[in-house]
């Protein structure tokens, strides 16, 4: 399939996709912020650069997007039509990513936890993820798998 629009015009369009101060990891933050948990945000010395940093739990959070990080069974994971190759190497690699990311802050003594866009959606499963999120920082798992809603989307 071609492409609909202009390269120039796919290229402004592909800069506003943001990596940080998403709408979902906005959406945890102010949830978490609102339960007394204080965070760092981005840091730099750590590998990944995750979303959330909380030093006091010795925890981290990645507030991964369903569609760019695969959430298998979302169905807000699609493949575009135009140039599926060219997604699917790309979806790869970010998966490939995420992992060895996340067994290198696992080696450095990091838990780790995974929280998926689509369990932002709502103000009652923002509300669900917060609960299970906060239960995960007091409790002794080293990793929270992806939190996936509670209430069907």
């Amino acid at each position: 399939m071609i492409d609909i629009v202009d390269s120039q015009a796919r290229s402004r369009m592909m800069s506003g996709i943001r990596g940080k101060n998403t709408k979902p990891e906005l959406a945890l933050r102010r949830s978490l912020h609102a339960l007394g948990f204080r965070y760092r945000l981005h840091p730099k010395g750590i590998p990944g650069k995750p979303d959330i940093m909380m030093p006091k739990y010795r925890a981290v959070i990645f507030v991964h997007g369903c569609f760019w990080h695969r959430h298998a069974g979302c169905r807000y994971a699609t493949v575009p039509a135009t140039r599926p190759e060219f997604w699917m190497t790309k979806f790869d690699a970010n998966v490939v990513r995420d992992s060895a990311v996340q067994s290198a802050l696992r080696e450095a003594g990091w838990r780790v936890g995974t929280v998926w866009e689509c369990a932002l959606r709502t103000e009652t499963s923002i509300a669900q993820t917060r609960e299970m999120v906060a239960a995960w920082l007091h409790g002794t798992d080293a990793v929270l798998e992806g939190i996936r809603p509670v209430v069907p989307l």
